[in-house]
């Protein structure tokens, strides 16, 4: 029996020095952990509006269990900073064990105060990390910037500056009669589901030098082509006299609508200088509606680049609709880059409108994509209606049964022709490659009307102008 008792007090011994074993950590002075990052960067944050969140990792690269003593933010609870450790919302922590060869995840968010005036300000911290008394350090920045909130607000007659950018929550509505001016240089910033609704009217004149920008206001390069990140701008029916020059407008669901069904009249607008990039659902979307657009670039769609129904006035020159879509979902767009229809179907209980496109006019035109059918321009028509079309000198990527003989409709068309881009699909770049056969065969009747191209170049500085939005420009010999 106490030959039992013995063996017993030996295993509980052993068993305490294996678990003792178990809870040592390494000790040395010179421990360091490893970290995903030496500094946690924000890009520009809007003030008094939260962050996104941004994550750091720190790894245990030793074949023993460390302890890390302490882990907290320099500035405590003073700071603009907010952490989550290793799941637990708290800008410090005591005492966490990282397991040999493990790692453990630090979730960082930041609020901006606002400084009120319009210049980039930095807000800086640190992580600070001890471990076996050896002190470490990661580094956290953000970039904020002061705005003008513009939240469910119907507008009178106002200007936009460039002083501070404008945050849209929302919406904002420009009421009828009234009038919104926009200077150059002005940033529109959209939240989720937010838009700019007309009905009065905008006059948005930005320069080369100085563009009117609107996009969503998630701000980190990531979201820097991601379309759907707020509705988009709209022109109701009856709004007239508006003016986009030098404008952007980029990463909405519909990046103008001019026009709609409901309202009586048309809607009109002018648009120079004008990119519409990456729109979940379409670039312009246009019905019962007067457009007139010049040096207009309009990329990367989801169903449509420009969408033409019902009825109005559309003419189109040097303008570049390039329809790439692609990298935003699993399904392949089938819809062609250009839609004209003088028909327009809402649902099968409902009759379809039926109207007249007194013009839809393209000069010296780029039209062109990915379209998994190889058409990107589909003209529709119902006998009941007109639909007066005309394509002068354009580049058409359209299917090889397409047919582009009717001189009443089709003059001199470069018919399925690869424009040749610099870079279409990584850099968004849709300015002409050396190797294009857009280059100096525009029409010149048309390019004499307009001489500069959508980044104020000269047209006529070489053998004669390009197709297209944009003028190639040769680099000169040495």
């Amino acid at each position: 029996m106490k030959n039992l008792y013995y063996i017993l007090i030996l295993f509980l011994s052993l068993g305490y020095l294996f678990s003792c074993e178990d809870e040592k950590y390494l000790s040395s002075a010179d421990v360091k952990l490893r970290f995903s990052v030496d500094t946690v960067m924000f890009d520009t944050v809007f003030t008094t509006i939260g962050s996104t969140t941004q994550h750091l990792k720190i790894y245990n690269p030793y074949d023993q269990k460390v302890l890390i003593s302490s882990v907290k933010l320099a500035k405590g609870e003073t700071s603009s900073f907010r952490l989550n450790i290793n799941g637990v919302s708290s800008n410090e922590v005591q005492n966490l064990e990282i397991a040999p060869f493990d790692s453990m995840y630090i979730f960082v968010e930041v609020t901006v105060d606002p400084n009120g005036q319009n210049l980039p300000l930095v807000v800086k911290d640190s992580i600070e990390f001890v471990t076996n008394s050896n002190p470490q350090d990661v580094d956290l920045v953000a970039w904020g910037q002061d705005f003008n909130l513009i939240k469910r607000e119907i507008l009178k007659s106002t200007t936009w500056t460039s002083e501070k950018p404008y945050l849209v929550y929302n919406y904002a509505y420009v009421d009828s009669n009234a009038t919104l001016t926009i200077n150059p240089g002005t940033k529109v910033y959209f939240h989720k589901d937010a838009g700019l609704y007309v009905k009065g009217k905008v006059v948005a004149k930005g320069t080369v030098e100085n563009p009117i920008i609107f996009q969503g206001d998630r701000l980190e390069d990531v979201y820097a082509n991601v379309p759907d990140q707020w509705n988009g701008v709209l022109l109701y029916s009856g709004s007239s006299n508006n003016d986009f020059s030098n404008v952007e407008i980029k990463n909405a669901n519909i990046g103008l609508q001019v026009g709609n069904i409901e309202d009586k009249g048309s809607a009109k607008v002018k648009l120079n200088n004008v990119k519409i990039q990456n729109m979940a659902y379409a670039g312009i979307f246009a019905m019962k509606s007067d457009i007139q657009a010049v040096n207009c670039l309009i990329t990367n769609c989801g169903f449509y680049a420009v969408a033409l129904l019902v009825s109005g006035n559309y003419e189109f020159n040097h303008s570049t609709i390039a329809n790439y879509w692609g990298g935003y979902g699993f399904k392949a767009r089938s819809t062609p880059a250009v839609f004209i229809s003088n028909i327009l179907n809402i649902s099968k209980d409902k009759p379809d409108y039926i109207g007249d496109i007194e013009k839809a006019t393209f000069g010296n035109c780029i039209i062109t994509g990915n379209a998994i059918d190889g058409n990107e321009l589909i003209l529709r028509k119902s006998s009941e209606g007109i639909s007066n079309y005309m394509f002068d000198r354009c580049i058409l990527q359209v299917a090889d049964t397409f047919k582009t003989t009717n001189t009443e409709h089709f003059v001199n068309i470069l018919k399925g022709i690869d424009p040749k881009f610099v870079d279409p699909y990584k850099k968004y770049n849709f300015e002409l490659d050396t190797l294009s056969k857009a280059k100096d065969v525009a029409n010149r009747t048309i390019s004499k009307l307009y001489p500069s191209d959508l980044k104020g170049h000269d047209r006529f500085l070489d053998n004669g102008p390009d197709i297209g939005a944009m003028e190639r420009q040769e680099k000169k010999a040495k």
